[in-house]
């Protein structure tokens, strides 16, 4: 193809002297180029334009479209080759591949949807969803995720499973957390949210719109493939996996305790809110400060109608619940609390500073047991008056040689020792004349071993004071085979 100087150059030669061969010699072209140039002008075409040759697939080319719209963009070009052969096609498979490749381009450039861009406010969504957690002690668990749609805020949260009352405690910690409650919910189409379509309509879970009236929000669900309305809460969902789920990539072990999640947790929320957001060129949480203002008030209660029946927590850190008894949180004693059955397991909710949240699970115990969990109890401190103590100088003198010597006296205590004075005071004696860290460990040992006889103590030290003898190699206690020879050969 010449370039468009070279054309002007050939139409303005052809103007000056008005023959194609003339032309031709003057600018170095073939006089059918210069007809070519010529007749495009004079049609009102563009000179340099290409001019279309007939194909051998031309004839097929309706044939192939109605192919790629019956399968919706799937069919193969393979299978598309093997049909036009038999319909008398001669071109070669990659002539075929060729076509199709450009007519399915066609199409789905036909049906391609375009988004118009979604212009946040302030105050107005906040979007949530569920993503798969890890196995913590051999129990899934789940995570919410929430993103507030114009700050760029997210909510990370470890949850137990994804049944109502687990979402209700989601929710309200959720707006707790942002400091306020947007005017709309945006999520899913769960059975929690949605309870189905009638006409693609989505009916609203009864017991969620009571939640949604006592927080003052509005639900909505997300349109099917929609990314405008689903790409942030999935994006919240994927980067949260990626930081919290054990995985090879990210070098995160597994979780001990369910604590350890919720710490995980906090830590990515913490993490992803503090750092520069690409799009916004700030910070989230420095953004959410300015899109406060325009959030309204979270009720000073949360919505407790879904958490179950309420139960006042015995100093004994214990509830009662259909018949049988369930321990929680020592933090929470003297504190109502919900309860409820969740198929074969009871889950206790309590109230926390930053919201509602489950605090115990159990299995169903049946009537007249005790379910306890160890870790619902402080480390229990040692009982008053067991531990040795001081009421003499010389008592004083002797406990404070150390730890051997406490533990000397409360063995010998418990075995019923009456001598212990006559003992302490030979300790005494051998503390002038011994290392006190030695005399400790001595005490220790003997302890350990019940000796609490005159003597015992003074051996100890002697021992621990020698150096440790090892037998030499020349001489052995093995007995030897010499008293075989006297037996004679037997016969």
């Amino acid at each position: 193809m010449l370039s468009e100087e070279k054309a002007m150059e050939i139409l303005e030669t052809y103007d000056l002297t008005g023959s194609y061969r003339s032309t031709a010699a003057l600018c170095g072209v073939d006089h059918h180029t210069v007809r070519r140039y010529v007749a495009a002008r004079a049609a009102g075409l563009d000179p340099a334009a290409t001019i279309g040759r007939p194909k051998v697939a031309d004839p097929f080319t309706d044939k192939i479209t109605e192919w790629i719209e019956r399968s919706s963009g799937r069919v193969r070009a393979d299978v598309v080759h093997r049909k036009l052969t038999d319909m008398g096609f001669v071109g070669s498979e990659r002539t075929t591949r060729r076509v199709v490749a450009k007519l399915r381009s066609e199409f789905e450039r036909s049906r391609h949807r375009v988004y118009k861009p979604w212009i946040t406010e302030p105050g107005l969504w906040l979007q949530f969803d569920w993503g798969q957690g890890p196995r913590v002690a051999g129990r899934p668990s789940m995570l919410f995720c929430a993103w507030l749609a114009w700050s760029r805020f997210r909510v990370i949260l470890a949850c137990s499973d994804r049944t109502f009352p687990s979402l209700v405690s989601a929710i309200d910690r959720t707006l707790r957390a942002i400091g306020g409650a947007p005017t709309y919910l945006l999520t899913d189409n769960e059975k929690t949210v949605t309870d189905h379509h009638v006409a693609g309509v989505a009916v609203r879970n009864r017991e969620l719109l009571g939640v949604a009236h006592y927080y003052g929000v509005a639900v909505h669900t997300c349109v099917v493939a929609d990314p405008e309305s689903k790409g942030g809460t999935e994006a919240t969902v994927r980067i949260a996996k990626a930081d919290v789920l054990p995985r090879p990539d990210n070098l995160v072990a597994d979780y001990a305790d369910f604590g350890s999640l919720e710490r995980a947790c906090s830590a990515a929320t913490e993490r992803f809110n503090t750092r520069v957001h690409r799009e916004t060129g700030a910070r989230p949480v420095e953004r959410l400060e300015l899109e406060r203002p325009h959030l309204h008030q979270v009720p000073k209660e949360p919505y407790t109608v879904a958490f179950g029946q309420t139960r006042t927590v015995s100093w004994s850190s214990l509830i009662s619940f259909e018949g049988a008894r369930y321990s929680v949180p020592h933090e929470l004693c003297a504190e109502v609390v919900f309860v409820r059955r969740d198929g074969e397991e009871v889950v206790i909710t309590g109230m926390r500073p930053e919201g509602a949240a489950e605090v115990a699970r159990h299995k169903v115990a049946t009537p007249g047991q005790l379910v306890l969990s160890d870790g619902h109890y402080p480390p229990r401190p040692r009982v008053p008056g067991r531990a040795p103590r001081a009421t003499t100088p010389g008592e004083a003198e002797f406990l404070a040689i150390g730890e051997g010597a406490r533990r000397y006296v409360a063995e010998a205590a418990a075995i019923g020792e009456r001598h212990i004075q006559e003992r302490m005071t030979e300790a005494l004696v051998l503390l002038a004349s011994s290392d006190r860290g030695l005399l400790d460990e001595a005490l220790g040992l003997a302890a350990m071993a019940g000796r609490f006889a005159p003597g015992d103590l003074a051996s100890i030290v002697a021992t621990r004071r020698e150096p440790l003898r090892r037998p030499s190699e020349d001489h052995s206690l093995q007995p030897g085979t010499a008293a075989w020879s006297k037996l004679g050969t037997i016969q």
